[in-house]
């Protein structure tokens, strides 16, 4: 048999130790499938001393995890220590231009420096693989690298973000409200500490960018995906969602029907019979629609120490039979540099949810501002009476529009004082 792949770990978290777990756990099946060992030489993280669960003896230790793509004793390196800028990509430069292979799963790296890093591996002929950047151990980057290599891909959209999966699914089965349910999932684990990365939106964002970019030949462009995320939901919105037949997920989606680049990461309301309706907790799915594949659906463990090494461990296997390939599918220098895609003469329905004062002539000033901006409302719903803060909800479903209209209605409606908040306003996704 060849001689091993030797590999040096940079990061020693749950998936990374997940990594060496995995490796010596199927080294015989994984020497066999990539026709050669995969052997871990030299590892690095930022506390030699934390007990991790696994015996690290054996392996070399790098107090300066840069050097590690300098190391004559590695030919590819796993970045598994995450950010955007700072010791990631200064390892992952520094990697490249040595010659060496990078696997990551770090997605903001690659949101934010993916083409650059791409070029460099091109120009060092050395392979830049990312499987476990988005969607965990779920294989859609090779899907749609590989798979689908043969389809114009129309649009791709998902669930990419399993804690806002999980928090939703939970106020979904419990009746309660989003702070509520953030705190419980910070205690189980499912949240961070901090937990606006995810909950905000920004996390899909990144791993939409990516996969518009592999989908559609087009250069990476985080910096205009439209992002919104779960925090101003409220139980009452699940509840309305659920009676109309819908749940609430959070979806990112792009395509290029427009001739530009459309990239939007949203709350929506998902119909009953829509796949992804019915993808709960942590878990994540991607749907990519080619225009001979037809509709595929890829739906796994979005995150953890099992399914994300699965995914870093199935790029080395890659490296070790010799495919290097494009990163991004195609050469950078092919990549197309798509303008982003004005959104409102999109049509489609929305959900719209006003907080306003339980006084007469409000509901009449609501109605006015959609009339005048050209929304025709389908379904109208006042929820209750108001309470000690004399504030009452009311949620609206529009007819199929320009998004544009709706735009403008809340225009209209901007500095109401009938309004004890902005109105929230979520797209719907029937099919």
């Amino acid at each position: 048999m060849a001689e091993p792949l030797k590999i040096a770990l940079a990061g020693l978290g749950t998936v990374g130790v997940g990594v060496i777990r995995l490796i010596e756990a199927n080294a015989a099946l994984i020497a066999r499938r990539a026709g050669r060992p995969l052997q871990v030489t030299v590892v690095s993280a930022r506390d030699r001393s934390k007990p991790r669960g696994v015996d690290l003896s054996q392996y070399a230790w790098e107090d300066d995890m840069v050097i590690l793509g300098e190391r004559a004793d590695v030919d590819v390196v796993v970045e598994m220590v995450g950010g955007s800028d700072g010791p990631a990509l200064a390892l992952a430069r520094t990697t490249i231009e040595a010659g060496k292979g990078l696997v990551t799963a770090n997605k903001a790296m690659i949101a934010h420096h993916g083409l650059e890093l791409a070029a460099k591996a091109e120009d060092k002929h050395v392979a830049l693989k990312f499987e476990a950047a988005v969607a965990g151990g779920i294989p859609v980057i090779k899907a749609l690298r590989e798979g689908t290599a043969a389809n114009q891909i129309e649009r791709v959209y998902g669930i990419l973000n399993g804690t806002c999966n999980y928090i939703l699914t939970v106020m979904e089965d419990t009746g309660r409200d989003f702070a509520d349910v953030l705190t419980e999932a910070q205690a189980k684990g499912y949240a961070e500490a901090d937990p606006a990365f995810d909950v905000e939106g920004t996390d899909a964002a990144h791993k939409l960018s990516i996969l518009a970019a592999i989908a559609f030949g087009a250069k990476v462009d985080f910096a205009h995906v439209e992002t919104s995320g779960i925090t101003r939901l409220r139980a009452a919105d699940i509840a309305q969602a659920e009676a109309l037949g819908y749940v609430i997920r959070l979806i990112g989606m792009a395509d290029t029907a427009a001739g530009g680049l459309f990239q939007r990461v949203q709350p929506h309301l998902v119909h009953c019979d829509h796949p992804l309706a019915h993808v709960d907790g942590a878990t994540n799915a991607v749907v990519a629609e080619g225009n001979f594949s037809g509709r595929l659906l890829f739906q796994g463990a979005g995150a953890g120490d099992g399914p994300t090494a699965s995914a870093v461990v199935a790029d080395l296997i890659d490296i070790a039979r010799g495919e290097v390939g494009a990163a991004f599918s195609v050469p950078v220098s092919e990549l197309e540099e798509l303008a982003p895609a004005a959104t409102g003469h999109r049509l489609g329905r929305a959900y719209l949810r006003f907080m306003v004062a339980d006084r007469p002539g409000v509901l009449a000033e609501i109605t006015a501002a959609l009339r005048d901006a050209g929304v025709s409302i389908e379904s109208l719903i006042q929820k209750g009476r108001a309470g000690d803060s004399g504030k009452v909800m009311v949620a609206m479903v529009t007819h199929e529009g320009p998004e544009s209209a709706v735009s403008e209605a809340v225009r209209l409606l901007d500095g109401s004082a009938s309004l004890s908040e902005p109105p929230l306003v979520l797209h719907i996704l029937d099919n």
